[in-house]
């Protein structure tokens, strides 16, 4: 008889209506405190073990082929890892609860794959108000076989943590106007006669982009004093300064968003920094070059100390600088910093971390680089989000354009998902990071 009550008491549990919603967990072993409060708000509470693992759950119907809107307010309480415990899950389903495949497979996966199934969408964390409530918010198109999206709000993994959520809402909306952006690398080495010659060059080439409608134009490495006799100390210059002053003439002129690299000086320093010109002539902003190779560090380059990312007409850029292109870490941080694009000035680099830098965060990287084809160490592309070089250069003084849409999610293959929108929940915790 004990037995049969503590069934019957687990399955009045699992059972609980909270305003509509239902509450969940994946074992009893880890289950949650929930709760309710006012105005509708749903409370989960952890205690201080490890693991615990719940979530309030709703189904809303849909209609398959319309976008839908989803939105709620989130305060939280003693949670140290906000990204990956309290997050939302939007889950597709079928009419009879079962999961749903894309409508089509994208054109940029491996022909003769299996068609990848819908797989869970992850609403993003927007600002927080002045009472704690943050916006968690996301726009999705429902697959054309769904019928109902289970929504879940979870606190996972924060002992002694505490999530309120309040306000969840899933309704159709409009769909998303595509971002098209057109991006342009130009693949050309300077003679190096001086740092004025030397920019002097890409006046024809810019233009060039310009006629062909580009928005963001990359340059290569050091562009000033590429190939050019000096030491960085005798050749480097402040920012706003010489070189980036001519740079963003062109820009104003051709209506462009450009990028390069230069030394720049600042007092006693000089930084690799590659810079970010905006089509009104603008220095919208500037990164100095994190991962420095030996020779540099060998001739008193200090490297950069953090990784911005820029608001532009188009997107949000970053940027990186050659050597940085070896390492993981420069991409992930830019990506975890909001990029969509990186524009990448690099005078040589193992193409494959080219194509790993853009894969593993689902980013478009656009390269310039001052290496021959040929030689098959480093191209002047442009790289999707899978990796894949859309178009690059193959030969002297041209310019390679191409155009996409940051609003088109980038399914992977076998499962994947929206990666790019998977990295903030489930990426691993950094120690003293975030």
């Amino acid at each position: 008889m004990k037995s049969l009550l503590a069934l019957l008491f687990t399955a009045s549990l699992h059972a609980a209506d909270f305003h509509g919603w239902t509450a969940e967990s994946p074992r009893d072993e880890i289950r949650p405190q929930f709760s309710s409060g006012a105005d509708n708000t749903l409370i989960i509470t952890h205690d201080e073990r490890e693991g615990l693992d719940g979530w309030f759950q709703m189904s809303f119907e849909v209609k398959g082929g319309t976008f839908y809107r989803f939105d709620a307010r989130r305060k939280t309480n003693g949670v140290t890892n906000l990204r990956q415990s309290c997050l939302v899950r939007l889950v597709w389903q079928d009419s009879n609860g079962n999961g749903v495949k894309l409508d089509a497979a994208p054109e940029y996966l491996t022909p003769g794959l299996p068609m990848p199934s819908a797989e869970p969408e992850y609403p993003a964390d927007g600002p927080t108000d002045a009472e704690g409530w943050t916006t968690v918010s996301g726009v999705y198109r429902a697959p054309s076989k769904a019928a109902k999206a289970i929504i879940e709000l979870h606190l996972q993994w924060a002992p002694g943590g505490r999530v309120e959520w309040r306000g969840a809402s899933l309704v159709a909306t409009e769909a998303p106007t595509p971002r098209k952006v057109r991006l342009a690398t130009i693949h050309h080495k300077p003679r190096g006669k001086s740092p004025r010659e030397n920019c002097a060059e890409f006046a024809p080439l810019l233009a060039e982009a310009a006629q062909k409608h580009a928005d963001l134009v990359v340059l290569g490495e050091t562009v000033p004093s590429a190939n050019v006799k000096a030491k960085p100390e005798d050749i480097a210059e402040p920012i706003p300064g010489p070189s980036t002053t001519y740079f963003a003439d062109l820009a104003k002129q051709h209506r462009l968003h450009i990028v390069l690299s230069l030394y720049e000086r600042d007092a006693h320093l000089i930084y690799n920094t590659a810079v970010l010109l905006g089509p009104d002539g603008a220095l919208i902003g500037k990164y100095r070059k994190v991962s420095l190779p030996p020779g540099e560090a060998a001739k008193g380059i200090a490297p950069g100390k953090d990784y911005p990312v820029f608001d532009t007409a188009f997107g949000k850029v970053g940027l990186m600088v050659c050597y940085d292109g070896f390492f993981p870490e420069v991409a992930r941080e830019l990506t975890k910093n909001g990029a969509e694009v990186i524009a990448w000035p690099v005078w040589g680099c193992n193409p494959l971390l080219a194509q790993a830098r853009a894969c593993e965060n689902h980013v478009f990287i656009v390269s310039s680089t001052f290496m021959k084809p040929e030689d098959g160490w480093m191209y002047s592309a442009i790289y999707d989000q899978g990796g894949r070089p859309l178009a690059k250069g193959e030969k002297w003084g041209t310019v390679i354009i191409t155009e996409v849409d940051l609003n088109q999610p980038y399914h992977g293959p076998y499962n994947l998902g929206d990666f790019h929108s998977m990295i903030m929940r489930h990426r691993p915790p950094v120690p003293g990071g975030r």
